[in-house]
């Protein structure tokens, strides 16, 4: 809360008369040490015009230093330290009224008496943290519209289309499971952002336990049987057994279900997907191989991100949410992933884990 004239103007006659009371204090005792020593060395007698002379001297004396320091002092803290207080007060009053681009600028050396640069250094940074956050935020919502866009006006047509009386029972059929088709992809889709936006946030808790990676591989691979037979892909699995490892069961297997869901997708008719478990020292890694398109080195930086999607050619299949939680799930758990690929060539995701060497008995 900013301060009135009159209150600063109270504050520094109170200030003054701290410095009159303290400069009167000390220099009426060395006024009075100073005239009992002359009285006692020198053999001088005072007179009593001699004492009020002295006194009213002593006083204005008083008077005037503590006035001075009153003002020296004030000015110092409105140089050293008010408008220090004051630029970071008005940049903070932007950063509530949503300017996240303020910034200011260090003091001098010589005139950081107040350690404000150490206070300046972290308001910068929490505004650049604000102004990040704020463009992702942004750029999060847009993206979110864009792709509720698209399926809501394909649920609207197919429904415009529903209406005419003129339609066989095939049409009517066929037009009605489009939209069932297409009102499960939005809600797959609200649910995976629901699901990043708890992972981003650490609301999700990662609850490790021993389980055998071996097994749920293999469970993860089977679920997508429909998948590969529709497409007459050929899968190749290279899975070691009886794989101990101490992480979250649920949050890995939602990792392998979107690398499968990915491969198998850009796959094409007749392609191959490998999964491979194989321990390397003290961890194991698992990769999934496919043959489909591949990523270039460009899209590779950024496949990673929120709706993020390289392959246009596939926009309809996808909503680039899967791999942004993938990333997710495995800084979550403390795991690593790394990506090889090149475009035409298909692509290799590894996932390495620490393995339990017990196989899980304690």
């Amino acid at each position: 809360m900013k301060k009135t004239k009159l209150q600063r103007f109270l504050l520094s006659v109170y200030d003054y008369f701290l410095f009159f009371l303290l400069v009167a204090f000390f220099i009426s005792c060395s006024m009075m040490l100073f005239l009992n020593l002359m009285q006692a060395q020198m053999q001088i007698t005072l007179t009593q015009e001699n004492i009020e002379t002295a006194a009213k001297l002593t006083f204005f004396n008083v008077l005037f230093l503590s006035l001075a320091w009153t003002l020296i002092d004030r000015i110092r803290k409105r140089i050293l330290i008010d408008r220090q207080i004051e630029r970071i007060s008005k940049a903070a009053e932007q950063m509530i009224e949503g300017n996240y681009s303020v910034r200011l600028s260090a003091v001098p050396a010589l005139l950081d008496r107040g350690h404000f640069n150490g206070i300046i250094d972290c308001f910068n940074q929490v505004a650049r943290e604000l102004e990040g956050s704020e463009a992702l935020r942004s750029d999060f919502i847009a993206n979110v519209s864009h792709e509720l866009k698209t399926p809501l006006s394909v649920i609207s047509n197919y429904a415009q289309l529903l209406s005419s009386d003129s339609l066989s029972a095939e049409q009517r059929a066929y037009y009605t499971q489009k939209i069932a088709e297409t009102a499960q992809k939005m809600s797959n889709m609200v649910s995976n952002v629901l699901k990043l936006s708890k992972l981003e946030n650490r609301h999700l808790p990662c609850v490790k336990s021993v389980f055998d990676l071996s097994e749920q591989l293999c469970s993860c691979v089977l679920h997508f049987e429909s998948v590969w037979e529709e497409k007459n892909i050929a899968v190749e699995t290279d899975i070691a057994e009886d794989v101990f490892v101490e992480s979250d069961p649920e949050m890995l297997r939602i990792v392998w279900n979107n690398l499968l869901s990915n491969a198998f997708k850009f796959t094409p008719n007749g392609g191959t997907v490998t999964v491979r478990l194989q321990k390397s020292g003290s961890a194991v890694k698992v990769s999934v191989i496919d043959t489909g398109c591949g990523i270039d080195t460009l899209t590779g930086k950024f496949i990673f991100d929120k709706f993020y999607q390289g392959d246009t050619s596939h926009a309809s299949e996808g909503n680039g949410l899967g791999l942004a939680m993938v990333k997710q799930i495995i800084d979550l758990t403390g795991n690593r992933i790394s990506v090889t690929s090149e475009r035409g060539q298909g692509s290799t995701f590894t996932v390495e884990i620490e393995e339990i060497k017990d196989n899980g008995k304690q």
